[in-house]
């Protein structure tokens, strides 16, 4: 993404590869390391008036959150709450938002947890709850006297997109707020508020921390009203992320830049090359331009991500993929330095067929990732 200027057109803002190095930084100051180590504390020193202390209660606040926080507040162009996950950050949403008697709409193939959430215990409670595929956008015929609509883009496993401005914009007229899952593109792919949403929900887990040692989540709010509605469930709710954890994302965030652009370019290279083997029944990537998401996803993303998935004819045919491939971690998560896939049919919870392997392009080199999966291929 290339540098602008800013609202004055005066100051140009940095390129997202510079931003990501400095983003939530102290000042520079002799003797002092680049990033403080993790806050580790419970109470703090709070004399008198709690109001006049900047920290005073671990559940409250902490400074290792708040320059995080202040890092993605940079990147996503709105204030960011942290949680402990990505599935609290979308949970902290829709409680937030919801109460008995509203409507949320989604996507009926959003991921798998999310839906759960939504129709196990909001529509236990009062809320009703709408879904429709995502790839026709049949959300927006759904969505008159909506409280909520919830999209994701790509969504996972499948990576169907959607025109998030344009649902945005058709939620607004109807009076719902929309919450867009990013966790695939990240805010480097794709800025759902600069799009009109009022909520983008992300797992850092995935690409944004990268190393696969972190959980955590965050949301990020159009406005400071709604961050601070968010954040008061978090210190009531108790969902807190650990100091630790929250440092080591902050230490990661530095290397997004670099880290996504060197798997998006392998990506669409592996995206090609799974598209020509005979033994692929068929790929998506939003990144081909022969895939159906592609119109979309050039208007609204700078990068396709690291997540490719594609089918082989059945069960058995994944497992030998699997079984021959050198380089192919089998895991349950992506975005990471290392390539990681998995038969997503295996958990029941998508409706994909057998065969269907979610694929995360890592760090390697992709030479021999092309090497290794030729291998493989063959092998099925």
């Amino acid at each position: 993404m290339s540098a602008d200027q800013d609202a004055g057109g005066s100051t140009p803002r940095w390129y997202d590869s510079t931003l990501v190095v400095h983003a939530g930084l102290p000042p520079k100051q002799g003797g002092t390391p680049y990033l403080p180590g993790p806050t580790f504390a419970a109470p703090f020193h709070a004399p008198g008036n709690p109001a006049d202390s900047a920290y005073t209660y671990g559940r409250f606040h902490n400074p290792t959150w708040q320059a995080y926080e202040q890092a993605l507040e940079a990147l996503e162009g709105g204030p960011a709450v942290l949680f402990p996950s990505g599935m609290a950050a979308s949970a902290a949403v829709l409680a937030t938002v919801l109460r008995p008697g509203n409507k949320l709409v989604m996507p009926s193939e959003s991921y798998y947890t999310t839906r759960l959430i939504a129709t196990d215990y909001f529509a236990a409670h009062g809320v009703e709850v709408v879904t429709a595929p995502t790839a026709n956008e049949a959300q927006r015929a759904l969505l008159d006297g909506a409280t909520l609509l919830w999209l994701e883009s790509p969504t996972n496993p499948e990576l169907d997109v959607c025109d998030i401005a344009s649902l945005c914009a058709s939620a607004h007229a109807a009076g719902a707020l929309v919450a867009v899952d990013n966790t695939t593109a990240t805010a480097l792919g794709q800025r759902p508020l600069a799009l009109g949403a009022d909520f983008a929900v992300v797992s850092d887990t995935k690409a944004m921390t990268g190393h696969a040692d972190v959980v955590l989540g965050h949301v990020a709010c159009r406005n400071a009203e709604w961050a601070d509605k968010v954040r008061t469930y978090r210190t009531r709710m108790g969902a807190i992320p650990g100091p630790m954890e929250v440092w080591l994302a902050h230490r990661s965030l530095g290397t997004l830049s670099v880290r996504l652009e060197r798997q998006c370019a392998s990506a669409i290279h592996m995206a090609h090359m799974l598209a020509r083997h005979p033994k692929v029944q068929r790929v998506r990537y939003p990144g081909l331009p022969t895939d159906a998401a592609y119109a979309t996803a050039v208007r609204q993303m700078t990068m396709f991500g690291p997540v490719i998935g594609f089918e082989l004819a059945d069960r058995a045919a994944a497992e030998r993929f699997f079984a021959a491939a050198t380089l192919v971690t089998e895991a349950t998560s992506f975005g990471g330095i290392h390539t990681s896939a998995e038969r997503r049919a295996r958990w029941g919870a998508d409706a994909v067929g057998e065969g269907f392997i979610r694929l995360s392009i890592g760090l390697e080199d992709v030479r021999d990732l092309e090497r290794d999966f030729t291998v493989a291929l063959d092998a099925v």
